[in-house]
């Protein structure tokens, strides 16, 4: 009981957190390219870098910064950021996954089998999308991964709203198609900024 209790204490610590530690991060024209975590320099394109890549926009992106609308805050309206990206030739579908790279990579978007590839503010429903929530007056870094596919999936791993330490496995793992197939991630885009509470 006693187990049980503690452990019931420590998620709910961690929910209460929002997105958890905080970080100092780093922008280049608008996108996050590293992160640093006690003096060390973390590449934020890690979890993809093994794979061709696309471009991704988003006209909630300013600036380096997310905004506010984004937000599951006061100041927010829980709405899944814009996005857009060329078609990526041979992709039938995308898978998307948003995390809080400042807090084990947090799960605030999980989409799979996408095919649109212009998608408007607030596309994603709350079943998907629980907006950026750090803790107050606290700036966390949101990176957006959109994954071209050669074939769906059968899930994409990880629970929204909770931290994802396996987050490189659950992209890898997308490299299996419903089938079995492999080699079936064709490239991935990144997109990333703060979002300041």
């Amino acid at each position: 009981m006693k187990k049980t209790l503690l452990a019931v204490t420590v998620f709910s610590i961690i929910c209460i957190a929002g997105c958890g530690l905080n970080k100092t991060s780093t922008s280049n024209e608008g996108t996050m390219n590293s992160t640093t975590v006690n003096g060390a320099i973390e590449d934020m394109n890690s979890l993809v870098s093994k794979y061709n890549s696309f471009e991704i926009t988003s006209e909630t992106l300013v600036d380096g910064k997310w905004e506010d609308i984004i937000s599951n805050t006061s100041k927010g309206e829980n709405k899944s950021p814009q996005l857009s990206w060329e078609p990526v030739e041979g992709a039938a579908v995308y898978a998307i996954y948003m995390v809080d790279d400042d807090a084990s990579y947090w799960i605030h978007w999980k989409s799979n089998n996408v095919n649109e590839t212009n998608l408007p503010l607030g596309w994603a429903d709350s079943s998907e999308y629980i907006g950026p929530y750090p803790p107050k007056d606290s700036k966390h870094s949101y990176v957006v991964y959109v994954i071209a596919m050669k074939a769906p999936v059968e899930r994409l791993k990880g629970g929204l709203g909770s931290s994802a330490l396996k987050m490189q496995e659950f992209i890898d793992e997308l490299d299996t198609d419903v089938d079995g197939n492999k080699g079936n991630i064709i490239s991935c885009g990144r997109i990333a900024g703060l979002f300041i509470n």
